[in-house]
């Protein structure tokens, strides 16, 4: 399994997403001191209802949380922008 899915298969586990769309940036860090670890360097972008109220901080503390069992071995950079279906139209 590809850690885009690795990624993907952990968020659905926590959030319900009306969106989820999860680009591996990789090959853009190709020979970063990071990327020997194997983990690699992802953008997700995640709409959800649960992050109703939520700031930012409390939003990406919610995906880190879900995906932390990835770390380092699948992530090593994660990029998020999580957002309510209010806030995606």
């Amino acid at each position: 399994m590809s850690g885009t899915e690795k990624i993907k298969q952990a968020l659905m586990q926590t959030f319900s997403p009306t969106q989820l769309d999860i680009i591996d940036e990789s090959h853009l860090h190709a020979g970063h001191e990071g990327a020997k670890s194997g983990g690699g360097h992802y953008v997700v972008h995640i709409v959800d209802k649960a992050f109703t109220g939520k700031n930012k901080v409390q939003r990406h503390r919610m995906v880190n949380e879900a995906t932390q069992h990835l770390f380092p071995a699948v992530i090593h950079a994660l990029s998020i922008k999580a957002q309510t279906p209010d806030e995606n139209l």
